[in-house]
């Protein structure tokens, strides 16, 4: 258990929720004996203020989560996503993408679950990444090798498998603004922080899988994954930072204690269907 490096890693675009206090208290628990990272990820900054940043630290340690390392910040570590970025354009993963999401969507063949594929007629060969030398001004995107089934097991879902092309498709890792996207800081920070297990929601199984192949591209062994059950609120809506009457900081000043949280929230969720 001393090698286990584990990391919570909230995004402060808003105050924290009982989901959250679910999923943060399971990375705790995990990296028990080991040690765990706060990391922010404030990329955005469009979306993330402060204010968010000091408020999540504060419901963190209210809620009697503790970390060894941090808080590290994703706004003050762009060397490291830059370098990934050099990477993957040297060997050919990534291309240039002028299309924006609503493109992909007003292009998309048939409705799809998670998200529309991106047609395979836009890719961009590798030679065209070659004339950059920075990625700002354009989106960049990932080349997914189509057909390739993604398999990994997850320590509370079990065997998990996604198909690249057909599941998901190529996917932004850079955006036109300048900022990385999720999928490559998040891969970039767990190798760089040598990540050894990683603790989020079952929200992101698909995500993972994008994530497998850019461990691979960037040749790092990928960590464990542990994809946590999603709280909903009593309409059976998965909780968001919108719902200010179900975050962490409302249900502490009604007088719900911090041991209390998850259950508090689980008394409003609907009945399980048979």
């Amino acid at each position: 258990m001393s090698a286990y490096r584990g990391r919570i890693a909230p995004t402060p675009t808003g105050l924290l929720h009982a989901g959250h206090a679910a999923t943060f208290r399971t990375a705790h628990a995990r990296a028990a004996g080991g040690h765990l990272i706060l990391r922010v990820e404030d990329l955005d900054p469009q979306r993330c203020r402060e204010e968010f940043t000091e408020a999540c630290i504060e419901d963190l340690r209210w809620l009697g989560i503790t970390w060894d390392e941090g808080p590290l910040r994703q706004s003050a570590r762009r060397e490291i996503f830059l370098d990934a970025w050099r990477r993957l354009r040297g060997g050919g993963f990534i291309y240039p993408s002028p299309q924006s999401r609503r493109d992909v969507e007003l292009a998309a063949q048939a409705p799809h679950e998670e998200e529309p594929i991106f047609p395979a007629e836009w890719r961009q060969p590798a030679e065209a990444a070659m004339e950059w030398t920075a990625p700002a001004g354009t989106n960049w995107r990932f080349r997914v090798p189509d057909g390739e089934a993604l398999v990994f097991f997850d320590g509370r879902c079990g065997r998990v498998e996604r198909v690249a092309g057909r599941d998901f498709g190529d996917f932004v890792i850079w955006r036109r603004d300048d900022v990385p996207a999720y999928e490559l800081a998040v891969v970039a920070d767990d190798i760089a922080m040598r990540i050894t297990e990683v603790v989020r929601g079952e929200d992101l199984l698909t995500s993972t899988a994008r994530q497998l192949l850019l461990h691979r591209a960037l040749g790092a062994a990928p960590p464990a994954f542990f994809h946590c059950p999603l709280i909903r609120d009593a309409q059976g809506r998965r909780l968001s930072k919108r719902d200010a009457a179900l975050g962490i900081r409302a249900l502490r000043e009604a007088g719900v204690p911090p041991e209390n949280i998850t259950k508090h929230q689980e008394r409003t969720a609907p009945p399980a269907r048979s």
